[in-house]
């Protein structure tokens, strides 16, 4: 942060927008429910409310960074404009055949996602490339023009042009969009070469079609955020927060907003990296728990995991292959329904389920008393005694008891014969264990070993639940940190802006085209450069280029850091070398081994030009080793219900701001602050870290 910067961050969610404004070494945070109807309002109820606290004019802020669900959701409920797919003649059919795979063998009812474009909006065009990108039939151009009556007719709005082998020579897209620019200058455009460049025919058709899909509805909502807050006095630059970590100018996010779609809780996932570089954490696990979902994420040395696919509006919500494929950069995480808002109900075997079904904010939890009847996770919170009804969102939002006991009665207890209390605590341990065992799939999926992590847990839900969640993982260390209410807006404060260049350039290392590589990767640094430098404020650039190889004959590539820097950008003659050198270490570290005389291939190159992340302040492990500072007096007292036991125990509650650095206590206790509870068990202690970092240790595992 660059000095008399005043930063402002907003994360619109599910259930809650939240907001955080950074001035110097101030920070100060505010949380509303989330506006369905007009997302903007919320973000102006947040905004007013942050400036006030701060005791700022709206004319002060110098940067907005914005994140949002709205993507996301447009794709999940298929709310999105209507569009049309111009694709090669033969081909209409792709993005439904899809690869053929079936995510669930025996399911003989098996559903499969329903294809945002529909067949007769699918329209086929006479032209073709081979794989090299050369011409075999010309394009169409009469018959593309004969396409406008029916684009007219279907009133279409958006339209994707994907190609075949449009990723080596996209002059066919761009000729097409020129001629139906022409014709139809208001239609909006996304061509799959430029959307998502890579060869696998399904996914770059499937990423232009969502961008598309998404794209006049996203853009309308973002120049109106931005007129809307200038007409506030806000009128400072307004960038987005991208899926893979970094921020980005509103103009690249109107053009490509289907990289948004996991913006929110990439916000988290560099809030918790952030924190692990601060406290020196090699091996930690991102918690993240809001009002309607939870998010895990694994972070290594500081970053993230990342990834280069993901899947959106799964009809099996976490079963990989049944939703729309996406190929865009972005942090990896597993995201289960599991959020305060998550409705608890009795399935089909007589069993507690929580989720993947949210209240939401509108009408939310049955203890809103907003007009909300069902059962959820926040309803079980308020009957166990860990939030209290009168202190809820820093007591701007009273909570009703009685009507969190009514529900769970009617949804959990009167089929299972339990009192509102015990109907409670098996929601949570019901959605306890649900992102307990999520943790452990995604992490032996990964190949890590989950119990050695520390948790850092953020959002309004997940303090309430995170030292039940370390029990269940057998983890000794919780984290959590200041703001920990509104973690991914803090994140996006800490981002770097940065963009992602792809493009699929095959290339076999015994015949490497050495100048045809530098001329790709210059031309990707300067398109990344470009976007990056609109931002960066004149802040320096790192680079980092990736190849994904593989043996010739495999299924599957691997990501290969090329060991080249801006000093020295361009692959020598020596590149076969260097190449085959640097994928046989990163394919022996994977796989331990490697297969001797067998060629090696290049499929994809990336490369990311990202603004400096300058080393956190302060940078401290704590050990612990200060002396201990005396409690100040509890401000009050709480009855909660042991998860692990059933057990009533009065715990005494503390005011987070009265905590300073030194301070100890052992659970059972409580720790109030305006965003959200963090809930300690008698199985953990607590003390406060230098920096403010709540630092929960189970006691079991350090004796």
């Amino acid at each position: 942060m660059q000095s008399g910067e005043i930063r402002l961050a907003v994360d619109i969610g599910g259930t809650f927008t939240d907001v955080a404004l950074e001035s110097g070494a101030s920070l100060h945070t505010a949380k509303t429910l989330t506006t369905y109807d007009a997302p903007e309002r919320g973000v102006l109820t947040g905004v007013r409310d942050v400036l006030q606290r701060a005791g700022l004019k709206p004319q002060a802020v110098t940067t907005i960074i914005y994140g949002t669900t709205l993507a996301t959701n447009l794709l999940i409920e298929h709310k999105g404009a209507p569009t049309a797919l111009i694709t090669t003649e033969g081909f209409r059919d792709t993005i439904e055949m899809r690869n053929e795979n079936r995510y669930e063998q025996y399911d003989l009812n098996i559903d499969l996602p329903e294809p945002l474009v529909p067949r007769r909006l699918r329209l086929p065009v006479r032209e073709r490339l081979n794989a090299r990108g050369e011409v075999l039939v010309p394009l169409d151009e009469a018959g593309l023009e004969s396409l406008v009556p029916t684009l007219q007719a279907e009133g279409v709005r958006s339209a994707a042009i994907g190609f075949l082998h449009s990723y080596m020579n996209a002059d066919h897209e761009v000729r097409a969009r020129e001629i139906l620019r022409s014709h139809l200058p208001e239609l909006e455009m996304t061509l799959s070469s430029e959307v998502s460049p890579e060869m696998r025919e399904y996914e770059r058709i499937s990423t232009a079609c969502a961008n598309a899909y998404v794209q006049p509805l996203m853009s309308q909502h973002l120049r109106g955020l931005e007129r809307e807050l200038a007409d506030e006095g806000v009128r400072c630059p307004l960038y987005l927060m991208l899926s893979g970590g970094g921020i980005t100018t509103l103009e690249t996010a109107v053009r490509f907003p289907v990289r948004l779609v996991e913006s929110g809780p990439a916000g988290g996932a560099i809030f918790a990296s952030h924190i692990a570089r601060q406290l020196d954490l090699d091996d930690v696990v991102s918690y993240d728990m809001g009002g309607t979902t939870a998010k895990i994420c694994l972070i290594d040395d500081g970053t993230p995991q990342t990834s280069r696919s993901f899947e959106v509006a799964r009809v099996y919500r976490f079963l990989k292959g049944s939703g729309i494929p996406l190929r865009i950069p972005v942090i990896e995480m597993v995201e289960i329904g599991a959020g305060g808002g998550s409705k608890a109900h009795i399935d089909a075997m007589g069993r507690i389920a929580v989720g993947p079904e949210s209240a939401g904010s509108e009408p939310g939890p049955a203890c809103y008393d907003r007009g909300g009847t069902q059962a959820t996770v926040t309803d079980a919170d308020v009957v166990l005694g860990r939030i209290d009804p009168h202190a809820f969102a820093g007591g701007r939002m009273a909570l009703d008891r009685s009507k969190a006991e009514t529900a769970l009665i009617a949804d959990v207890g009167q089929r299972l014969q339990l009192e509102a209390t015990d109907a409670a605590l098996g929601v949570s341990e019901m959605v306890d264990e649900n992102m307990a065992n999520a943790s452990r799939v995604h992490a032996i999926e990964s190949g890590q070993v989950i119990d050695r992590r520390t948790l850092v847990a953020f959002g309004g839900a997940a303090p309430l639940h995170a030292v039940r969640l370390a029990e269940k993982l057998n983890m000794s260390r919780v984290v959590i940190p200041p703001g920990a209410g509104v973690g991914s807006a803090i994140g996006f404060l800490r981002a770097p802006v940065a963009y992602e260049v792809t493009r699929s350039y095959y290339q076999r290392l015994s015949a490497i085209d050495i100048d045809g590589a530098n001329a790709l990767l210059q031309a990707m640094r300067d398109e990344a450069v470009s976007v990056v430098e609109a931002g960066s404020g004149g802040r320096l650039f790192t680079e980092t280029r990736t190849a994904f190889m593989r043996y010739v004959g495999q299924g599957h590539e691997v990501g290969v850091e090329l060991p080249i820097r801006i000093e020295t950008p361009r692959l020598g003659p020596d590149a076969e070398a260097v190449l085959l050198a640097a994928f046989e270490v990163e394919y022996h570290r994977l796989y331990e081994r490697t297969i001797p005389n067998l060629d090696v291939e290049i499929l994809t190159w990336v490369l990311l030009v990202s603004t400096e992340i300058a080393p956190p302040a302060g940078l401290t492990s704590d050990t612990g080793s200060a002396a201990s500072v005396a409690l100040p007096a509890p401000i009050g007292q709480r009855q909660l219900v042991d998860t692990a036991t059933g057990e009533q125990l009065t715990a005494p509650v503390y005011a987070r701001e009265a905590l300073q650095p030194g301070m100890r206590l052992t659970g059972p206790a409580v720790i109030l602050e305006q965003d959200t509870t963090t809930v300690i068990s008698a199985r953990f202690s607590a003390r406060i870290h230098a920096r403010g970092y709540i630092i929960l240790e189970q006691l079991e595992l350090n004796r």
